[in-house]
């Protein structure tokens, strides 16, 4: 009990609060919290993104999103006390980058095979209804159990009072949701996005593999943000020859 109450209470201290949110300085130390949550979660807006393609409607993508960011402030708030812990949790990791590479193998099969009725049917194409829905919300908050490991980790080294930690990480969350939105809708209309999304989440399990401690190899959010800003420009201009190379063999 002793324990909880050490990891658990600065959360329920008023004081602790009020110092916060009255000062500018701790203010300034959230914006730059937020900033490193949305550059760490980028290549978790496209697996968000991806995942809710599952489902059939643009309403139940973005429903989808939004129960979402609920799991996610819950866990936010668990795993930031035990945050001085997560060192010890590589494992998770390496769970999550052969979860990842399982979602990409089954997508290309998927992509590739699925014209010769050989798709391969996997859990969420099995469930109808409410089921899969729920199925994939479930989907998104395994990947934010994953993903917020590092972020976790980054803002804690910045500032070590847990609700500095907490507001900043809950304003970020909301952020990424808005890409991941952003990314979803253009899935819709560029449909080059959707295969492009996966052969990123490759490149992205990878980098989550790289930075377990036997490795410990990590590649700076800033160079792998323009790396995926580059994929996507060269995608849309795929997109827009491939269209342009359409209406040419129509006329």
């Amino acid at each position: 009990m002793s324990l909880i109450q050490k990891l658990y209470g600065p959360f329920f201290d008023p004081h602790n609060w009020a110092t916060v949110i009255t000062s500018g300085q701790d203010w300034l130390i959230i914006l730059s919290l937020v900033l490193i949550e949305c550059l760490l979660s980028v290549d978790n807006a496209v697996v968000l993104a991806a995942q809710t393609r599952v489902l059939p409607t643009l309403k139940e993508q973005e429903e989808s999103l939004f129960y979402g960011i609920w799991g996610s402030y819950i866990f936010r708030f668990l795993i930031i006390g035990i945050g001085t812990y997560l060192i010890n949790f590589w494992e998770i990791k390496v769970i999550g980058a052969a979860y990842l590479i399982y979602l990409v193998f089954r997508f290309f099969h998927s992509y590739f095979y699925g014209k010769k009725e050989r798709k391969i049917k996997n859990t969420a194409d099995r469930l109808t209804g409410r089921k899969r829905f729920w199925f994939v919300v479930a989907q998104i908050e395994f990947m934010d159990i994953i993903f917020s490991v590092d972020s976790v980790l980054a803002s804690l080294a910045i500032s070590e009072n847990p609700v500095i930690v907490l507001i900043g990480g809950l304003i970020g969350i909301l952020c990424m949701r808005g890409i991941a939105e952003v990314i979803m809708k253009l899935m819709r209309k560029v449909p080059e996005l959707e295969p492009m999304a996966y052969a990123l989440i490759f490149v992205i399990a990878f980098k989550l593999f790289l930075t377990i401690p036997a490795i410990d190899i990590e590649i700076p959010s800033q160079i792998f943000g323009i790396f995926m800003l580059a994929v996507f420009v060269l995608t849309i201009i795929i997109h827009f020859l491939r269209r342009d190379k359409n209406n040419a063999d129509k006329e």
